[in-house]
């Protein structure tokens, strides 16, 4: 949890520096892509999870 919550502030202060700099925002500008790379994250996290379940098949 204390790297969640790291990772959060970390990127609250990047958002805002580059805000103050009037730079791009260097993450996906819309919902649609943000929940793209939550899926991307989800996908890898459960090809984790089945895995072992796998390979016992293959035994």
């Amino acid at each position: 949890m204390k790297l969640v919550l790291l990772s959060l502030v970390t990127g609250f202060f990047v958002g805002f520096i580059f805000a103050l700099f009037r730079l791009p925002i260097p993450a996906p500008p819309a919902l649609a892509g943000i929940t793209g790379i939550v899926g991307i994250y989800l996908g890898f996290k459960v090809f984790e999870q089945l895995t072992p379940w796998l390979q016992s098949f293959g035994k």
